[in-house]
């Protein structure tokens, strides 16, 4: 992201270059030259209430914040994101000067990444210690989203890493509406040694919930995880029919799934099931191949719900807890622009 943005700043340079100020004094004589450090957390600020610092042209910060909005368009961040970033840049640059030898992309650069960071910044929890500390058992895992999302692989990927925390887990095949989604769980339980409690297909998906549920019971399983049908928007059959499983399973947690590169699609798909079932936390698949990242930004933000996992591959293990700074990280690397 940051790539993009600095390249229409250094495109657009040449036509706005600051003229020097007049009204500013010469700098000093110095027996060495001024090298400015670089700006962000690990140097000197760009910003200065010194002397010689100079106020920002507004028009120039209208052109940037106008390139700022097209990039992050173009990198799927939501508008309701874009939004809070501009009101943040346009406040921090307003009413900060830049010291003398600091460039607008510095300033541009420090303050997007602050914005970034307060986007991000949901308060988080460790999923197995969330289980361990609640004392119920079994605890209870409901997992939605719509097809295509990888949905049923977290939910293997999920039972593969609380195993490894020393928490045992069944899964409850509550997807009876798409053909191959029982024998999918099937498989995935078969390889790893975990019980899939299942019905025929067609049958009724909150009966396979309690019936995992009294599975676990009977046989001292600490968490029982519920996959389900994903859901379009445009089918209410299927939300009721979620929020029926939900009454019977009543879940401890209910966890929304999306696909990092769906763009926007997944944020309007976490909003509908926030208002439909609400939802506790964020699972996102394939955030390995997003080279945008908007969807981890858009999500936070539109849910106010934590991003608790993310994948980052096809294997069983590649299941991670989401790191916000690793993120910021990856948003600003000095890569070229695609």
């Amino acid at each position: 992201m940051w790539a993009a943005i600095k390249a229409r700043l250094r495109r657009r340079a040449p036509e706005t270059a600051e003229e020097p100020d007049a009204a500013l004094p010469p700098a000093p004589a110095r027996s060495k030259p001024v090298v400015p450090g670089p700006a962000g957390p690990e140097g000197s600020s760009p910003f200065s209430e010194g002397r010689l610092a100079r106020p920002l042209d507004p028009a120039r910060v209208r052109d940037l914040l106008d390139d700022l909005e097209i990039v992050l368009l173009q990198s799927d961040v939501a508008l309701p994101v874009i939004e809070k970033i501009r009101r943040d840049l346009r406040k921090e640059l307003a009413e900060k000067r830049l010291r003398w030898g600091a460039s607008l992309e510095d300033a541009v650069r420090q303050s997007l990444e602050a914005s970034v960071r307060s986007v991000l910044a949901r308060p988080t929890f460790d999923l197995a210690e969330r289980i361990r500390a609640s004392g119920e058992r079994p605890f209870v895992i409901l997992f939605v989203g719509v097809n295509g999302t990888g949905k049923t692989t977290t939910v293997a990927k999920v039972a593969v890493r609380l195993r490894a925390a020393g928490l045992s887990a069944a899964i409850a095949a509550g997807d009876t509406f798409r053909a191959g989604a029982i024998e999918q769980l099937l498989v995935h339980g078969e390889r790893l040694g975990i019980r899939v409690i299942r019905q025929q297909e067609g049958s009724d998906p909150a009966a396979v919930a309690f019936d995992a549920i009294q599975h676990a019971k009977a046989k001292s399983v600490d968490v029982v995880l519920v996959d389900t049908a994903g859901r379009q928007h445009t089918n209410e059959n299927l939300i009721e029919e979620a929020k029926k499983i939900r009454r019977v399973a009543q879940p401890q947690l209910t966890l929304f799934v999306g696909d990092a590169l769906s763009g926007n699609d997944v944020v309007e798909q976490a909003k509908l099931f926030q208002s439909a079932l609400g939802i506790d936390g964020i699972v996102l698949t394939k955030l390995d191949a997003d080279t945008k990242g908007g969807a981890a930004l858009s999500l936070a933000f539109v849910t106010g719900k934590p991003i608790l996992l993310v994948g980052t591959g096809q294997g069983y293990e590649d299941l991670a807890p989401f790191d916000p700074e690793a993120m910021v990280e990856r948003l600003f690397a000095e890569a070229a622009p695609a």
